[in-house]
């Protein structure tokens, strides 16, 4: 896959747009990625630029070096998780955690997340990955959600995802022992879709990313996702039932929707003209935003 580098001028992670995929890589091997204020920063931003481009159907998300991310920096010692150490809120109800914005922005995206998760996965490294859609892990990688071990909570709204992507029993007891686990058991928990090769790891994300981008509606997509994550929630499939009508109404009449049938009864690839930053439906979004 060619890929433009240097996307933006970024410190500690590194973007690339190739084939109509950003790849997002934590770039601190030296620290096996640890996540630091500035990385989570930077990986927004990422997210924001990734909404704002057309060009962009998809986000693969990886590390460099041996480790996808070994969870937040230590580097402080005993204080690295008191905010109150670093000027940051003195009241509880006036904290936000930092792995928790990005844990939103990420279940916010417009696009498709793709995680492949290249080595170590421990603590933030493990939760920031559990909002994105697809995940695939090499071989070699080992996963810990570990913050028991450490004295703390869970973080990054895990405590909402991971039961919804492994089943409540199996979140608890890995949440409450800290264990860290190979990628054969992440498999079978259903934390990643598929185990690879260390060298085959990021063509099997890219594969899929192609598939997305070369055969679907972007407006669908991003639709879609939204729709599916967000009816996780919903207290009745009538919910559901009344967001699915809304859409195909307003898909239905769409020009996305009539090059769809179109280049299936002709036989020949899709064109789909409809963009993400301008063309969603009337009542997009359908929900409520929650407050920053």
């Amino acid at each position: 896959m060619s890929l433009n580098r240097g996307v933006h001028n970024y410190r500690d992670i590194d973007c690339a747009v190739g084939d109509d995929i950003l790849t997002i890589s934590l770039n601190r091997p030296e620290r096996l990625n640890a996540v630091t204020e500035s990385m989570l920063d930077e990986i927004i931003d990422a997210f924001d630029m990734s909404d704002s481009d057309d060009r962009i159907r998809a986000v693969v998300v990886t590390g460099r070096g041996r480790a996808f991310c070994a969870g937040s920096d230590l580097s402080a010692g005993g204080d690295t998780f008191d905010p109150t150490t670093r000027g940051g809120a003195s009241r509880p109800e006036d904290h936000r955690d930092s792995g928790g914005r990005l844990a939103l922005r990420i279940y916010e995206s417009l696009k498709p997340v793709i995680a492949a998760v290249n080595g170590s996965a421990v603590g933030v490294g493990a939760t920031m990955t559990l909002p994105m859609d697809i995940r695939l892990a090499a071989d070699t990688a080992r996963f810990g959600f570990v913050f028991s071990r450490r004295g703390i909570v869970p973080d990054a709204c895990s405590s909402w995802f991971l039961p919804r992507v492994v089943g409540i029993s199996k979140a608890v007891e890995w949440a409450s022992t800290g264990r860290i686990f190979g990628a054969a058991d992440a498999l079978d928990a259903g934390l990643v879709r598929s185990v690879h090769a260390p060298e085959d790891l990021l063509p099997a994300a890219y594969a899929i990313a192609r598939e997305i981008a070369d055969n679907t509606s972007a407006v669908s997509v991003s639709l879609t996702r939204q729709m599916m994550w967000r009816m996780l929630g919903a207290s009745h499939p009538f919910e559901a039932h009344r967001v699915d009508s809304a859409l195909m109404f307003a898909m239905g009449q769409s020009e996305d929707a009539r090059e769809g049938v179109s280049s299936f009864l002709e036989k020949r690839a899709p064109h789909f003209p409809m963009k993400v930053s301008t063309d969603m439906p009337l009542g997009f979004p359908w929900w409520k935003p929650e407050s920053a």
